[in-house]
């Protein structure tokens, strides 16, 4: 029996230490264990449809391309206490705004935020174990830069 060739179809890897985010410059660390511990999320859909009477099919475009960050720490992580200080520096001062890069360090994709500030503060719990704290980060621009892929980014789309 011949043993295939698998160099056709290696297997493909993720790192989650690979994974990294800063927040107002500062990397962030000490991320909950289990589920996701960020997500990203744009609160629009790009382009809406509208359908008329007989059939028609027409679309819009949204220029929406705000969203929000999800971020889900352990108690324990030291990150919690630099985004609280972004969120009391919002509050008391009003100079809460800060910038949101996350990188996955094996590709060349970035998400990135210009202009974003803490939503609320992470619920408060305490227990036998390490709570994780949440927390949902308000962007009033999220970019994605060959975020989905680890391929080159296209240098055009021809039709």
């Amino acid at each position: 029996m011949a043993i295939e060739d698998i160099s056709a179809n290696p297997v493909k890897e993720y790192d989650p230490n690979m994974v990294t985010i800063m927040v107002a410059g500062k990397a962030i660390s000490g991320f909950a264990e289990g589920a996701d511990f960020v997500s990203v999320d744009r609160d629009m859909e790009s382009w809406t449809k509208t359908v008329g009477a007989g059939g028609e099919v027409a679309r819009a475009r949204t220029r929406d391309q705000s969203g929000k960050i999800t971020l889900s720490l352990l108690q324990t992580s030291e990150s919690n206490s630099h985004l609280e200080s972004l969120m009391y520096a919002d509050d008391n001062l009003g100079g809460g705004q800060f910038t949101v890069n996350i990188y996955y360090n094996q590709f060349n994709g970035a998400i990135q935020s210009d202009a974003s500030w803490i939503t609320k503060p992470s619920t408060i719990t305490y227990g036998e174990g390490i709570a994780t704290r949440t927390w949902v980060i308000d962007c009033a621009r999220i970019l994605y830069i060959n975020a989905f892929t680890n391929e080159e980014p296209p240098a055009s789309v021809d039709g």
